[in-house]
């Protein structure tokens, strides 16, 4: 039986390597990419193919994807697009240049590199493609109004992607986990430095304790779980005959999704105000 295999962005920590380690555990040739070359020389050390992708950077896209497909011969069972990146701040405190910056990542990286995989799942008769999105992909939380804007607009293209793919044998599946163990907030802070001036804004005030959440280790969220949490639905939507259209991850995704189906938008945000 030939070795599936899946190129996994956004690979060097949390859910990526995670993933890139469980499905390898499970028989599975994975293309772990990073954006960054020392990440890739790590992973290359434990054994993995490590192409370069860095979604801020398409070149890198149509190269790491070459590299993939030169290796296994053109072909590639399924894309799990996952790197991204926070850049936490007040709405009106984003210059445009962050927002250009994140969908630039979020966004437009994953829509060129998806795009150049379709037609070689197309070719071959079949393929996933799974986008790893978020809570946020379908609820706002105050402060995270650039990640929430991306992971929404992800959210939407997926969606279409998925209608307009019916006719075709390709799949396309969000997965949305809530909090799971990985280093965004660490990986948000040189965003936060370079985009906001909290002296500067109307809510100077405010930003005390989003300054201290951004900074400090208070260690695991009530309902935080282990990116294992997130490999074991990636699994499921990757061999499984029928997948889901969506994978919940996490306590608050089902919690708010829920929500989100019953209550008027004003209750709703009465709600995650009080989160």
């Amino acid at each position: 039986m030939t070795q599936k295999s899946i190129l996994i962005t956004g690979s060097s920590s949390g859910i990526g390597l995670d993933a890139a380690r469980g499905l390898r555990d499970a028989g599975w040739r994975v293309f772990a990419s990073c954006r960054k070359a020392d990440d890739c020389i790590r992973l290359q050390s434990e054994g993995f193919e490590s192409p370069l992708i860095d979604y801020g950077d398409p070149e890198s896209i149509v190269t790491g994807l070459a590299e993939t497909l030169e290796a296994t011969g053109g072909t590639l069972d399924a894309l799990y697009n996952n790197g991204a990146y926070a850049c936490p701040g007040a709405v009106e405190d984003l210059p445009v240049g962050a927002l250009r910056d994140i969908f630039e990542t979020n966004v437009f990286g994953w829509h060129e590199l998806t795009r150049l995989v379709i037609p070689v799942m197309r070719a071959q008769g079949h393929g996933r493609i799974i986008n790893c999105s978020s809570v946020l992909g379908f609820v706002g939380m105050k402060w995270r109004g650039a990640y929430v804007a991306s992971k929404f607009a992800l959210e939407g293209l997926t969606d279409v992607l998925r209608m307009e793919m019916q006719n075709t044998p390709i799949k396309v599946i969000l997965i949305e986990p809530g909090p799971v163990t990985s280093k965004i907030r660490e990986n948000a802070i040189p965003h936060f430095e370079k985009w906001i001036d909290p002296k500067a804004s109307a809510r100077a005030p405010e930003y005390a304790e989003v300054i201290d959440r951004l900074y400090q280790d208070s260690g695991p969220d009530r309902f935080e779980l282990p990116a294992a949490a997130v490999t074991k639905k990636l699994l499921h939507a990757l061999t499984s005959p029928r997948p889901r259209p969506r994978y919940y991850v996490t306590t608050p995704t089902y919690f708010m999704g829920f929500m989100r189906r019953i209550l008027p938008t004003r209750w709703l945000d009465a709600l995650i105000l009080r989160a």
